[in-house]
């Protein structure tokens, strides 16, 4: 799904950014463009951000838990 249409960012390419280590609406911006035009999708991309570094700490604390 597009998130930022002034960029042609997706939520996809947002995950991908949680991946390499943007933590926070400043990096992703830096990264994928994101925000950096209207701005209206700046809540939207932050709450993805938000959600696929939630799930990537996720298996590591599983992984943490079973050693």
């Amino acid at each position: 799904m597009y998130v930022c249409l002034c960029h042609g960012v997706t939520d996809r390419a947002i995950r991908a950014a949680a991946d390499q280590g943007a933590r926070d609406l400043s990096d992703l911006a830096a990264m994928t463009g994101a925000s950096t035009g209207c701005g209206s999708c700046g809540d939207l991309a932050q709450q993805i951000l938000d959600d696929a570094r939630q799930s990537r700490r996720l298996p590591l604390a599983m992984m943490q838990m079973a050693a």
